[in-house]
């Protein structure tokens, strides 16, 4: 294994963590800032917003800069996000850091994602960036409860300075470790912008966002779940979101692996079994056990989607993979946020907290049906010589 993605793995930790930390420690950051749950719940939806509107905005003013100098910049973006959100006397400097943080997110993921599959073989590349997103499931696993726990002991700016040293180390092992690449030659920003012509592209983008929202319209309540109907104490929820989480690494391994041997059989197979498991939780949710399984059945399905997505945006973008990539990092956002819209939607009109998991299945079993429809596209004669892998400079 290339020892640069273990660089861009260690980045993809840090940059996930601070994504979903800010959960745990609404309320500390309420309390200090002198605002209501609900306002300081907002800076999920503004780092949201930022990765959204930074992912595609960054790579494309990018498209001409060698690779390894845009993660460079990023990561430099990523750490003064993070040291404007911990020294912010008030809430707007704290949302100001978190939309800077939350601008070089999609981006990096985006490049790196190019990046980890030039440095192997073409029948590995869905590996590679398995691998570097598990940096991402590794953050979920430990990055989120670790600084959740050391924001609660030490206070929530804690935990800002804890991801903006981790920052540095990462950007450190990107400077060292990440080969340089080549810019793309002759590639403008509008001929990069092209690849937004590509049907295939918009169909790639949106399984990922119709999986995600699938995941997430179910997630986002795990807890009001898990205490409300399964009937376990809050205590226990912790554990519950680390066996999501172990189910997220495992996932993101064999989902790579798959999608090197089946790329898009392996998607059908993904989405099929992720609306199942969705299903499964409308009545396992009733029961402690079963329910604590389909949780990590849960995690490792979602993201069991993310090596095969990536690479399935990268294989027609023609000439603009990070592009494509980043957008990819955008609509997984967007299918986080939709998700859980339409999950407060359902709670909100008193179908109960299982009604979110039909919510997701539906979505899943949309994503599952343009999956279809994309490799029908695949077999036309017209499509039949589209490069199923893009060339990506070494």
């Amino acid at each position: 294994m290339p020892v640069a993605l273990i660089a861009l793995a260690i980045a993809a930790f840090g940059i996930s963590t601070p994504e979903f930390v800010i959960m745990g420690l609404l309320p500390e950051v309420a309390t200090d800032l002198g605002v209501s749950v609900s306002t300081a719940g907002l800076l999920i939806s503004g780092y949201a917003l930022g990765v959204v509107v930074g992912a595609p905005l960054l790579t494309a003013l990018g498209s001409k800069v060698p690779r390894k100098t845009v993660l460079t910049g990023l990561m430099v973006l990523f750490i003064a996000g993070n040291v404007v959100s911990a020294i912010g006397p008030g809430y707007g400097l704290l949302m100001t850091g978190r939309v800077i943080a939350a601008l070089s997110h999609g981006a990096f993921f985006g490049v790196g994602s190019v990046v980890a599959a030039s440095l192997v073989p073409k029948s590995r590349q869905a590996s590679a960036i398995a691998i570097m997103f598990t940096g991402l499931t590794v953050a979920n696993v430990l990055g989120v409860p670790g600084g959740t726990a050391l924001g609660q002991q030490l206070g929530w700016r804690s935990t800002f300075w804890a991801v903006a040293g981790l920052g540095v180390i990462a950007l450190l092992g990107v400077v060292a470790l990440v080969p340089r690449q080549p810019v793309t030659e002759g590639q403008s920003l509008r001929s990069a912008l092209a690849v937004f012509r590509r049907p295939q592209v918009w169909l790639a983008l949106a399984m990922t966002a119709l999986g995600f929202g699938g995941v997430f319209a179910s997630f986002t309540y795990i807890a009001p779940t898990t205490t409300g109907v399964a009937g376990f104490s809050p205590g226990p929820v912790t554990w519950l979101l680390v066996l999501f989480g172990g189910g997220l690494v495992a996932g993101n391994l064999l989902g790579g692996k798959a999608a090197d041997r089946a790329l898009m059989p392996s998607l059908y197979v993904i989405l099929a079994a992720l609306a199942v498991v969705l299903v499964a939780f409308v009545f396992t949710a009733h029961a402690q056990l079963p329910a604590a399984v389909t949780i990590a059945l849960l995690g490792a399905a979602g993201f069991a989607a993310v090596p095969p997505l990536q690479a399935r945006v990268m294989a027609k973008a023609g000439d603009a993979p990070a592009l494509a990539s980043a957008a990819n990092i955008a609509a997984f956002d967007l299918g986080y946020a939709g998700g859980a819209w339409l999950g407060w939607l359902a709670i909100g009109h008193g179908l109960g907290y299982t009604a979110p998991n039909w919510i997701g299945a539906v979505l899943a079993a949309a994503g599952l049906g343009v999956a279809l429809v994309s490799g029908a596209l695949d077999r036309r004669p017209a499509t039949r010589t589209q490069p199923e892998i893009p060339a990506v400079h070494r």
